[in-house]
């Protein structure tokens, strides 16, 4: 009797924590664990956007560069899938594709959800669900594809494994290109098969992103990396960058960065480096490219023109510092006037046209530093982003009143060096010199893709200023055209043809100071094309450079000389009759 008495009693005991148990999950607890049932049975997905294609001009229609190619994450609930069968499968299908460590996921308590595999192609995927394993399925998504190889890869940039865009257009239009992903909440079986009923099902469509058409002319991108791969196997440069565009619009054409890498397995680089657009993401100091700028000014301001001349001893003490002309020649020693001196390229010619801005011939003035600064910052807008829809650099222009030794840092800025300038800020300034005095914000863009037809998007506030006269402009094209004088009688420039430019060979900061032993400097060189008589129709700049080489401005002229003869044939430009 005691023990069914006892047992009764553990059994009653019992039976009352059984029934308080209940009491709490089903009155105290009701709505948590309403919440786990629901969690198990509701599949809460997103549905991807399509990211929207990139392409580039190709006589007058859009023609792709980076495509689409669908593809297949595999998924899996752990706590359902046999963890022998799906390693089993994933092994023998899908091994390359593979992006979990499935002991790991199978050690997770309580993961109802985990993505082994990505990227996984159509044949394989259907491989896989033809083994018709419990709790596995294929979710569809996007993969890039970059048809073209490395052709122009630091401009287009990459989509990483995120599907995020990094570097280039991929990058920079990021958000316009990847869209909007929408949302499915629905009641699920243990399979995470979606079932039509259920009060709080949810479905938000996705809003796929937008197929980008870049002002880039795909024959001619073509071209120049051809061309600049040949001048980099030629000389001792080990890069080369290139860009060119409309000084009548702003629109880019090419803009190339050699050598390039493979965009499609961006992961095979040494470095970071390799996916860097120099055009547009590194300052650096053009040298005498700038005198198109000092010149620009003065002979706007009405200090100077063409004939103005001045005393060429072959250098200049400016607050103690000796700065000396690259060329030495006594036909050129003594009296000469602006554009011989903008041929030769004197730094004491440049230093000149400060000198008048400030109005002082004899010396730099506040005055001048201050008037050279309004225009290299606020009227070339030099040393700050251009607005162009690319990651960029601002680089910078020193102030003109503070700091030590202001006149030898604003004489060495007219030959473009003590400043940090971007290729495509040079370039569009460059555009206002020779375009009739406007400047205009570049762009890369042509416009949105839609149903066939190329549209207009705004990218943002594009600028058109006045910021030198007709008669500056006119006067610089004849100076640059003269630069080139010698081209025309080496036969280099054909008859019929403006082709004019200036070239730049810098020196590099070596351990917080310039390199005065010229071991190592950067070759650039700008410059225009058109028909004779008429406004210069392109704008081609390149820029040569290589660790601890010696690359002056003459071996960017030959890459100029070969790019140049090129746009003239691939656009057919006629000469004047």
């Amino acid at each position: 009797m005691p023990r069914i008495k006892i047992l009764k009693n553990i059994l009653w005991l019992a039976l009352a924590v059984i029934i308080v148990r209940l009491f709490f999950i089903q009155i105290i607890e009701h709505d948590t664990w309403l919440a786990k049932a629901e969690k198990q049975h509701t599949l809460l997905e997103n549905i991807v956007a399509k990211r929207g294609e990139i392409y580039m001009m190709d006589d007058g229609e859009p023609v792709a560069v980076v495509l689409n190619q669908t593809t297949y994450q595999i998924i899996i609930d752990p706590l359902v899938t046999e963890k022998e069968e799906i390693t089993r499968v994933l092994n023998t299908y899908a091994k390359d594709y593979i992006v979990a460590n499935l002991d790991e996921v199978y050690n997770i308590e309580g993961l109802r959800y985990s993505i082994v595999a990505k990227n996984v192609p159509r044949d394989i995927a259907n491989k896989i669900a033809e083994e018709n394993l419990p709790a596995v399925w294929l979710k569809k998504n996007n993969q890039r594809v970059y048809p073209e190889g490395e052709m122009a890869s630091e401009l287009l940039g990459f989509v990483n494994a995120d599907g995020l865009g990094q570097y280039g257009v991929e990058g920079s239009l990021n958000k316009l290109l990847a869209g909007k992903d929408g949302l499915i909440k629905t009641t699920a079986d243990i399979n995470k098969v979606a079932l039509s009923i259920g009060d709080n099902n949810i479905k938000i469509p996705a809003e796929d992103g937008k197929n980008v058409v870049l002002s880039v002319d795909r024959g001619l991108q073509k071209g120049v990396e051809e061309l600049t791969i040949d001048a980099i196997n030629s000389t001792d440069a080990t890069n080369a960058s290139v860009v060119i565009m409309d000084p009548n619009n702003g629109k880019v054409l090419s803009m190339a960065n050699l050598p390039n890498y493979d965009p499609g397995n961006y992961g095979d680089v040494k470095d970071a480096s390799a996916y860097i657009n120099y055009t547009t993401e590194s300052p650096y100091e053009p040298a005498s490219v700038c005198k198109s700028f000092a010149f620009s000014a003065a002979i706007n301001e009405g200090v100077m023109d063409s004939e103005t001349t001045y005393f060429n001893q072959g250098y200049e003490i400016i607050d103690g510092w000796k700065i000396k002309n690259a060329t030495q020649r006594d036909s050129i020693y003594g009296t000469i006037n602006m554009k011989t001196a903008l041929y030769w390229s004197l730094n004491t010619g440049s230093i000149y046209a400060l000198k008048l801005l400030g109005g002082n011939p004899d010396q730099i003035t506040q005055s001048g530093r201050e008037k050279l600064y309004d225009y290299y910052y606020n009227k070339f807008r030099l040393g700050q982003a251009t607005g162009i829809e690319l990651i960029e650099a601002e680089g910078y222009i020193p102030d003109p009143n503070e700091g030590w030794g202001r006149d030898s840092v604003y004489a060495n800025m007219t030959f473009g060096q003590n400043l940090g300038l971007t290729m495509i800020q040079t370039a569009t300034a460059f555009s206002a010199v020779i375009n009739g005095g406007t400047y205009r914000t570049p762009t890369i863009i042509e416009g949105i893709l839609e149903n066939g037809e190329v549209k207009p998007y705004e990218f943002g506030e594009k600028i058109e200023d006045k910021i030198l006269s007709d008669g500056t402009s006119a006067m610089m094209r004849d100076m640059l055209l003269n630069n080139r004088s010698y081209k025309v009688r080496m036969g280099v420039d054909e008859e019929g043809y403006a082709i004019g430019g200036k070239s730049g060979t810098a020196q590099v900061i070596v351990d917080g100071a310039y390199d005065d032993t010229m071991n190592e400097t950067i070759g650039s060189y700008i410059g225009f094309v058109g028909p004779e008589g008429e406004l210069p129709k392109y704008v081609i700049m390149v820029k040569m450079w290589g660790e601890g080489q010696h690359l002056d401005g003459e071996i960017a002229i030959n890459l100029f000389d070969s790019l140049s003869n090129y746009i003239i044939n691939y656009f057919k430009i006629k000469p004047k009759a």
